[in-house]
């Protein structure tokens, strides 16, 4: 497996890996300028290639606000999970918040139970017990 930096041409297949793992959702506008824009504020977005069939089998995208790194669209193939392949980006992706020297937050669904066990074996803890909203646009009300 190889672990590296976001390119724009991977855009496809990491929008295919999305999919097939049921992240994406295109009310969210991830484009690669979105990418390329967080990626300027302190952020870093990395892959998970395979080497055999050089395909995007994994991905972590991390966005920093100047005190905390927030881990989200983090998808390993299903083919896959459970083989290690998560732990790896995964602990290349706490690398980065090292160096940010800064606390990581990240939000994963309740039912997603490897992903629950891996950032658990890692040192992640349940944040209380709340909702999180969104707002996808933030046009004035009605």
């Amino acid at each position: 497996m190889i672990v590296r930096d976001f390119r724009p041409d991977d855009f496809q297949q990491v929008m295919e890996l999305w999919a097939t793992t049921g992240i994406y959702n295109e009310q969210r506008g991830d484009t690669v300028e979105s990418i390329n824009q967080c990626n300027r504020q302190g952020g870093r977005f990395l892959v998970l290639e395979d080497p055999e069939t050089r395909t995007i089998a994994g991905t972590s995208w991390m966005t920093y606000d100047g005190r905390r790194v927030y881990l989200h669209h983090f998808a390993i193939g299903p083919q896959l999970q459970g083989h290690g392949w998560g732990r790896a980006l995964a602990l290349e992706s706490l690398t980065f918040a090292r160096q940010k020297g800064c606390p990581v937050k990240l939000e994963v669904q309740p039912g997603n139970h490897r992903a629950v066990q891996l950032y658990r074996e890692l040192g992640f803890t349940k944040l209380g017990d709340y909702n999180v909203y969104i707002l996808l646009n933030p046009s004035p009300p009605k």
